[in-house]
């Protein structure tokens, strides 16, 4: 993407990615909200295309809320889609997997190599539980759209995310559907990128 003139921001939440040394059982959605804001305020970033991925859906619309006006659109990819006073815990009752919860945080169970780069690491429960917070209406205003991804042979609408892709649809959002599974950056970065700078061109 870089190489077709656009500046790619990668911000890091705390206690996840290489920041998982800073982990701890308080940090909340409020915080991972603010660790973006603050990218974009400290990096005096304007006209940011926001992209958000599963929880980060979360994420994005807390920071659209906050510094709408640095935010040209938003790009929810396989992710949450969240009203005001919702959590993750209230939009993810439906998920047909348990979450191991230990000390505080969610176990990522599912990652067999412990030491690999990247990889999921135990996440505060806190982000999950904290409800999200909106005050400001205009970000309703700012462009948006939703990005499917569904495994290759299954039907899009048995994907658990679906649900979120319909409410993009009936908000008159663009909206893609990708054959991939729910981490399309590492299956399918070529495409998944090609899909982001077609958006980018609208």
């Amino acid at each position: 993407m870089e190489k077709e003139g656009h500046k790619v921001v990668r911000p890091a939440l705390t206690g996840l990615g290489e920041r998982n040394h800073l982990a701890n059982s308080n940090i909340d959605l409020s915080v991972h909200i603010t660790d973006v804001v603050n990218t974009i305020l400290w990096e005096d970033l304007h006209d940011v295309i926001l992209v958000g991925h599963s929880y980060g859906g979360m994420v994005i619309t807390g920071v659209a809320d906050q510094v709408h006006n640095r935010i040209r659109a938003l790009i929810y990819l396989d992710a949450l889609l969240p009203e005001d006073g919702e959590s993750v815990e209230k939009l993810v009752t439906e998920v047909s997997f348990p979450l191991v919860v230990s000390n505080g945080f969610i176990l990522p169970v599912w990652v067999k190599d412990p030491n690999a780069t990247p990889r999921d690491v135990p996440h505060p429960i806190k982000t999950f539980t904290q409800p999200l917070r909106c005050t400001n209406s205009l970000r309703n205003s700012i462009p948006s759209a939703y990005l499917l991804t569904v495994d290759p042979g299954k039907d899009s609408s048995a994907d658990f995310f679906y649900k979120f892709y319909e409410h993009a649809k009936q908000r008159g959002w663009l909206l893609y559907i990708i054959k991939a599974d729910h981490n399309p950056q590492r299956c399918k970065p070529q495409e998944l990128a090609q899909l982001l700078l077609k958006f980018l061109a609208v």
